[in-house]
C-alpha cells in the first residue's frame, strides 16, 4: 500500500465500494461520494470513515526537531461511561 493517497483510492485499495462502505456507516451512497470529494472534514467524519475500512486514525504534527502524536483526538467522537 502507498504511504500516502486520497481517501476514494485508500477505499478502492482496500476492496470496498462507495455501497459497501455507507452500509457499514448507515448511509447513503451519495455521503460517501460527498465526503471523499472534501478538503474540510470534522475529525470525527474523517475517522469513522478511516474505522470503517478497518483502520484506525492518528493525528500527528511533524517539526524539524522530531514528530508528536496529538492524543487529544483519539477519543474525539467516542461514547463517554455515564
Amino acid at each position: 500500500m502507498l504511504a500516502e493517497m486520497p481517501l476514494n483510492e485508500l477505499r478502492q485499495a482496500r476492496g470496498l465500494s462507495q455501497k459497501m462502505l455507507a452500509e457499514v456507516l448507515h448511509v447513503q451512497q451519495p455521503s460517501i461520494a460527498k465526503i471523499e470529494k472534501r478538503t474540510d472534514m470534522y475529525l470525527s467524519t474523517l475517522r469513522s470513515h478511516i474505522e470503517a475500512m478497518g483502520g484506525e486514525l492518528e493525528v500527528v504534527a511533524r517539526f524539524p526537531d522530531g514528530v508528536v502524536k496529538i492524543s487529544n483526538f483519539s477519543e474525539l467522537g467516542k461514547a463517554t461511561p455515564a
